[in-house]
């Protein structure tokens, strides 16, 4: 069994560390989330300071806004500037996982996908929120991501090692956390 397990992990690896998706042994850590969670003092804009490595983020001036459809469920518009200057858009929706503990949230970008776990470990809703996402793979592996998150372009030193010592203390990787490029961005983004 264990030489199965270590041969998918080097498959998984081979097909996905091109851009780093972080795959590793166990399943996944299972950290606390906001207490209290207000989806609604959650809305607005929120540009990414920090990350663990995806296939799905290829850009820089990466940045989300959240806001209220109007059927009353909840839209997130994630924005990326390509390296060839084209700006990258992708619409998803937001739905609660668990009413008893709404920080846990799902997203989805497309109908025919499940929703990914999108977990709001902490916020103070204004300046900071650190996000974590894990899939289980067979119970044997997982993939996760992370994020650090600003209201503004820029977050201070202190305030990102903080929110990884967060992670850290729920037995997750920062190691190969990387900063996002929020330098230059176009205005119309």
């Amino acid at each position: 069994m264990l030489g199965t397990a270590v041969r998918l992990s080097v498959l998984l690896s081979v097909f996905s560390f091109g851009k780093g998706q972080m795959f590793h042994m166990g399943p996944c850590p299972d950290p606390s989330v906001q207490e209290d969670f207000d989806i609604d003092k959650y809305l607005g804009k929120w540009y990414e300071i920090e990350k663990l490595p995806s296939t799905f983020e290829k850009g820089s001036c990466i940045q989300a806004n959240y806001s209220l459809k109007e059927n009353g469920k909840f839209k997130v518009i994630n924005k990326e500037l390509l390296s060839n200057g084209r700006i990258n858009e992708a619409e998803g929706e937001i739905m609660h996982m668990d009413v008893k503990q709404p920080a846990k949230l799902g997203v989805r970008f497309n109908w025919f996908m499940p929703a990914a776990p999108y977990w709001v470990v902490s916020t103070d809703y204004e300046n900071y929120s650190l996000v974590y996402s894990c899939t289980n793979i067979l119970w044997l592996f997982h993939m996760d991501y992370a994020w650090i998150l600003s209201r503004a372009p820029e977050m201070h030193p202190e305030t990102v090692e903080h929110l990884k010592s967060v992670l850290q203390s729920y037995k997750i990787d920062t190691d190969k956390m990387m900063p996002t490029d929020q330098v230059n961005c176009p205005a119309e983004m």
